[in-house]
């Protein structure tokens, strides 16, 4: 008797147990951009913590509405500082806990076949290099990050107005990318970490930094988030966190 009652009583622990890590899951929002290398700084996490962590990938204009609209996000990860602000604003972050947590570049990019050379500088011959038909693909210029990036580059640049009407509009920097690696966009521009995880690209050249503004990955808990989550953020900062965004190429913010 007594030892089913134990066997009862262990049973009842370990259902316990296992419900109360299915609450400890972590779920993280992020920039499509970030997706290998949050998934390696994800897993380096768990195994340090035992706390397993889910992401949700796409453009941060898009996570950021789902945020808003009530989407179960602990930690929210922007391409960009409005769309932080977008979610400070309404009051669905702890700001308390924001912080740029990496940088990264912007670069013109061409199937990895093609020999096109160009070089980035004022009034350059971006919608010549498109050629009759080409288009030129990038974020939405009007909410993704990536596109926002680009239309200033190419604004500083003196050349928006000569491609504007040739843009792929793609819904984050992954989908950009991916017209370029299948052919289907002559030229794209993307951040350089994209470039680096893509073999059917190759960089033309890279805009230099003062042509937009600093992009930088901002990172906060949601105002619903679990209690792990400012851990978490904790742990993007630190030199494991670092080691792995430095090997993705991204830089220190």
């Amino acid at each position: 008797m007594r030892r089913r009652r134990l066997i009862g009583v262990l049973l009842l622990m370990g259902a316990a147990s296992a419900a109360h890590a299915a609450e400890r899951v972590l779920t993280v929002f992020a920039a499509a951009s970030l997706t290998n290398v949050l998934e390696d700084v994800g897993k380096a996490y768990t195994m340090q913590t035992q706390v397993p962590v889910r992401f949700s990938f796409a453009a941060s204009s898009a996570l950021a509405r789902q945020v808003e609209s009530g989407a179960p996000a602990d930690v929210f990860v922007s391409a960009d500082q409005e769309w932080m602000d977008y979610l400070a604003e309404r009051r669905l972050i702890q700001s308390a806990t924001r912080r740029d947590i990496v940088s990264n570049s912007l670069v013109l990019v061409a199937p990895a076949d093609s020999r096109l050379q160009l070089k980035i500088a004022p009034g350059f011959a971006l919608a010549k290099s498109l050629g009759a038909s080409g288009r030129l693909a990038t974020g939405d210029p009007a909410v993704v990050p990536v596109g926002r990036y680009a239309r200033a580059a190419l604004t500083k640049l003196g050349v928006w107005s000569s491609v504007e009407n040739r843009i792929i509009p793609a819904d984050n920097a992954r989908t950009a990318l991916h017209f370029v690696a299948r052919g289907e966009a002559p030229l794209g521009i993307v951040y350089a970490t994209d470039a680096r995880v893509e073999p059917d690209v190759r960089v033309v050249d890279v805009f230099p930094a003062d042509t937009h503004e600093r992009i930088a990955y901002p990172a906060a808990a949601t105002t619903a988030a679990i209690q792990e989550a400012k851990a978490f953020l904790d742990f993007l900062g630190s030199e494991t966190a670092r080691a792995l965004f430095e090997k993705a190429g991204f830089s220190r913010p």
